[in-house]
């Protein structure tokens, strides 16, 4: 059995839990995940920028975070860790809703836990299209590039 636990840890904006469980679920029951659980922590700017700094050594906010904490073949564990804030500010440079772009993180870090990678420009084009399908799911195109 796979679960997924969510807790909103911020309270500026209302998120959709069962859009946020159906994501991770399709993820990784497309990676032939059939048992473990992922927890998602919702939370504002200054709490991943903590996370950030105290995690990866990263100074700055950021979108989403994630950390498998074991995966072996159809087994996983993990946490992601999404800013809800940044999702909200650059929704708007891109032009379309912050809980598309907000879903888009769920997903990005999700495809993180199952093995996916960006570190390299051909494995983010793999994970940019992984992305899409997964967005496509819930009628939602990709954004590309941001508006002007």
């Amino acid at each position: 059995m796979f679960s997924v636990l969510i807790t909103n840890e911020q309270s500026s904006y209302e998120v959709a839990a069962d859009r946020i469980e159906l994501a991770v679920k399709q993820v990784v029951e497309e990676a032939g995940i059939v048992t473990g659980d992922v927890s998602i922590a919702v939370v504002d700017d200054p709490t991943i920028h903590e996370l950030n700094i105290q995690y990866l050594n990263h100074d700055y906010p950021t979108d989403v975070i994630s950390f498998v904490l074991e995966h072996a073949e159809e087994h996983l564990e993990g946490e992601i860790i999404v800013s809800v804030d940044t999702a909200v500010e650059l929704a708007k440079d891109y032009g379309w809703d912050w809980q598309n772009e907000f879903l888009l993180y769920v997903i990005h870090g999700c495809l993180h836990l199952v093995g996916y990678d960006d570190k390299n420009p051909e494995a983010k084009v793999v994970m940019q299209e992984a992305e899409r399908r997964h967005l496509k799911m819930f009628n939602i195109e990709h954004r590309i590039e941001p508006a002007e």
